[in-house]
């Protein structure tokens, strides 16, 4: 497999492509999917090799899984110190200077001459592990001392479980399963005290099986927090923008995919369509959240098809209120997604 950016990962098995095109590309989609976990199990052994590397450990991994890397040391030496806070007085300084010493290594590779790609994947690191460093060193002024600490919890964390064989992301109580979606060279949003309240509520909504629904002028990066947040997770995110021209039927065949395929469906702007519509495409979103409450495997659309359930999959709501030509949503419609108010991003 090749991204974008010319990154190449190879699959664990070949696949051969013949027969029906939906069969082999699914073969495809899980053996990518496949391989990009191995990498990380891999990555997820280096970390702990007792002679590691940051800059070699990056030059030898994917970007994707590089900075997977540097997110599970980061929680890894986190709950460390937090556990030994009330017995060693000095372990939490010490390891906010790690964090420190790991960032200034990083800063110096970027004034080294780096090819467009390199230089990406290095300011995305940075990017992540300045926040990373900010919240340790806001758990130190806090004079934080466990790992059931809210300040701690409500974090993103990155953990690896050897005995399960999964790579684990938890925002407060909620645990996602990375999906190895091949994202490629990404960048990533910084994040700011708006973008981690933002995570905590979608997370909270997709742990009640619900969807989410950020509101807020225009520019306040409500569908960019939604892309990062798949991104962060490992998932596909596909955006649609919505316009008073769409149908129930045409919004019935995207929820339908979305539930097939387990990826996540952002709705930009879904006040612009139409009353009449809002309301049907409330019952068939109602079916998919049953459902995925329900844990079944398989449902029964509101149209009569029998459709497949990955239950990974998310919908999300974008709002712009006020403007001309827009709708208030409907009570069946709020009453399935929590809401955001983003008003004005953290500059």
């Amino acid at each position: 497999m090749a991204s974008q950016e010319n990154e190449k990962i190879d699959l664990e098995k070949p696949v051969v492509a013949q027969g029906n095109v939906e069969q082999w590309l699914g073969l495809l989609m899980n053996e990518s999917q496949r391989s990009i976990h191995g990498v990380i199990r891999q990555a997820s052994v280096a970390i702990d090799d007792p002679n590691f590397k940051m800059i070699e450990f990056q030059n030898v991994f994917p970007a994707q899984v590089g900075l997977l890397g540097i997110q599970m040391i980061w929680t890894r030496d986190s709950e460390e110190a937090l556990k030994n806070a009330r017995v060693d007085k000095k372990v939490m300084a010490t390891t906010n200077q790690q964090f420190l010493d790991m960032l200034n290594e990083l800063i110096d590779m970027t004034t080294k001459e780096l090819t467009k790609y390199e230089r990406t994947k290095y300011e995305t690191l940075i990017t992540i592990h300045v926040h990373q460093r900010d919240i340790f060193d806001e758990l130190v002024k806090k004079n934080t001392k466990s790992v059931g600490d809210f300040d701690w919890l409500k974090q993103t964390r990155f953990y690896y479980k050897e005995d399960v064989d999964q790579c684990l992301i938890s925002i407060t109580d909620v645990d996602f399963e990375y999906q190895n979606e091949f994202l490629g060279c990404q960048e990533r949003l910084v994040i700011t005290p708006l973008t981690d309240r933002c995570y905590i509520t979608l997370a909270q909504a997709l742990g009640m099986s619900m969807g989410g629904a950020p509101a807020g002028p225009a520019g306040t990066g409500k569908t960019e927090t939604t892309k990062d947040m798949g991104r962060c997770l490992g998932k596909f995110v596909v955006v649609f923008n919505c316009s008073d021209q769409m149908d129930y039927r045409g919004l019935g065949r995207i929820y339908k995919g979305l539930a097939q395929s387990g990826s996540w469906g952002c709705f930009d702007e879904f006040n612009r369509i139409e009353l009449p519509v809002l309301s049907v495409a409330a019952q068939q979103m109602a079916v998919l959240f049953n459902c995925k409450k329900e844990r079944r495997k398989q449902f029964v659309f509101t149209d009569g098809d029998v459709v497949d359930m990955n239950a990974e999959f998310g919908i999300f709501l974008t709002m712009n209120p006020g403007y001309a030509g827009r709708q208030e949503l409907p009570e069946n419609l709020k009453i399935m997604f929590r809401t955001v108010a983003m008003m004005v991003p953290d500059r």
